[in-house]
C-alpha cells in the first residue's frame, strides 16, 4: 500500500512538473491594434442588431454605430458575379422578397430585392421596413459608410473562394486595423490568413474544440493559437463551454473571448461579471443599457 501511495506520489508531482514546464514555455498571443483601443467588454452588434432592425442591412449597421456598438457583426457571401456582399443565410429567401442561392444571383439581380420584406418586431403581425428601399449590401459599400467602425466580417463559406478577395477588399480600404475575421470553415481561415496575415482573426470551430479539449485536460500550454480571439456559444447542448479553466487558459494566452448570440438581460450580467471580453447581440441598445453608455 505504501508503495502504490509513493508511486502515485511520484506520478503526480512529475505531471505537475511536467504542467509548470510546459506552462513556463506559453507564449501569449501580442495584442492586435483592433483591441489596442477598447475597454471591455464589447457591446458587438450581431447582424447589426437583427432584434432591432433588419439584419445586414446598411441602415441596421449606422444605426447600431449611432446607438454606441463597439463592434458591427456581419457575414460575408459572394455574388455570381463575383461581388462580395453582406447575408447570412445561402439563400435570399428568409430576409427578401426574393429566392434562390446568393451565389447563383448578380449584384444587380441582388440589389432589385427588398432586404427589409421580412422583418418583423411582432411575430410577423407588420412588416414596418417593406418598400423603404433597403437592398442587400456590398461589403465595399459598407467599408465605405462607415470607414472608422470596428467590424467583425464572417466568412459564410467553407471553402477558399472568398477568401483573398476579402482580404484584397480590406487592403483596399485601409481596413487592417479595423476587422476581426471569422469563419467556421478551415479552409476558408486558412487562405484568408495566408493572404492577409496581418488581420485580426478568431479561431474556428475546429481549433476553439481543440482548445476545450485541452483545457479539460490541463493540457492547454500544447496549444499554439493562430487567432487572437475565441468566439463561442456559453453552452454546446448540455456542455459548459465558458469553464473557469477555459477562461484561464485563454487569458494566460492573451485571447479575447467572445460569446455569440446572448439576449438576455440576465445572461448580460453575468457574462459581463466572468468576464468576457465581448458579447454578441441581437439586441445592442439593452447591453447598453446595462453598461451605462
Amino acid at each position: 500500500m505504501r508503495l502504490l501511495l509513493k508511486v502515485g506520489a511520484v506520478l503526480l508531482a512529475s505531471l505537475v512538473t511536467a504542467h509548470l514546464v510546459l506552462a513556463a514555455l506559453v507564449k501569449p498571443v501580442p495584442q492586435h491594434p483592433f483591441w489596442a483601443t477598447t475597454t471591455p467588454p464589447s457591446v458587438i452588434a450581431h447582424r447589426g442588431g437583427r432584434g432591432l432592425w433588419p439584419e445586414n442591412t446598411l441602415y441596421a449597421f449606422r444605426k447600431a454605430a449611432d446607438l454606441g456598438a463597439d463592434v458591427l457583426e456581419m457575414d460575408i457571401r459572394q455574388t455570381a458575379d463575383g461581388v462580395l456582399v453582406v447575408l447570412h443565410d445561402e439563400t435570399v429567401d428568409r430576409t427578401t422578397d426574393g429566392s434562390g442561392p446568393v451565389a447563383a444571383l448578380t449584384l444587380p439581380r441582388l440589389r432589385e430585392l427588398d432586404a427589409g420584406y421580412r422583418w418583423s418586431a411582432d411575430g410577423d403581425k407588420t412588416h414596418p421596413h417593406r418598400g423603404q428601399g433597403f437592398a442587400v449590401p456590398s461589403l465595399k459599400e459598407v467599408f465605405s459608410a462607415l470607414p472608422r467602425a470596428r467590424m467583425n466580417l464572417e466568412i459564410k463559406t467553407r471553402d477558399a473562394t472568398l477568401s483573398r478577395p476579402l482580404c484584397e477588399l480590406i487592403r483596399e480600404h485601409r481596413m487592417e486595423h479595423l476587422v476581426v475575421v471569422a469563419s467556421f470553415g478551415q479552409d476558408a481561415m486558412d487562405a484568408f490568413r495566408s493572404a492577409c496575415p496581418g488581420v485580426a482573426t478568431a479561431a474556428t470551430a475546429g481549433e476553439a474544440r481543440r482548445f476545450f479539449r485541452l483545457t479539460a485536460l490541463f493540457l492547454d500550454p500544447l496549444f499554439e493559437p493562430r487567432a487572437e480571439a475565441l468566439q463561442v456559444p456559453e453552452r454546446l447542448g448540455n456542455l459548459d463551454v465558458l469553464t473557469p479553466k477555459f477562461v484561464r487558459a485563454a487569458r494566460r494566452l492573451n485571447l479575447k473571448i467572445d460569446v455569440w448570440t446572448v439576449n438576455e438581460p440576465d445572461d448580460m450580467r453575468r457574462l459581463i461579471a466572468l468576464p468576457v471580453d465581448g458579447i454578441m447581440t441581437d439586441y445592442p441598445d439593452r447591453m447598453l443599457a446595462l453598461l451605462g453608455k
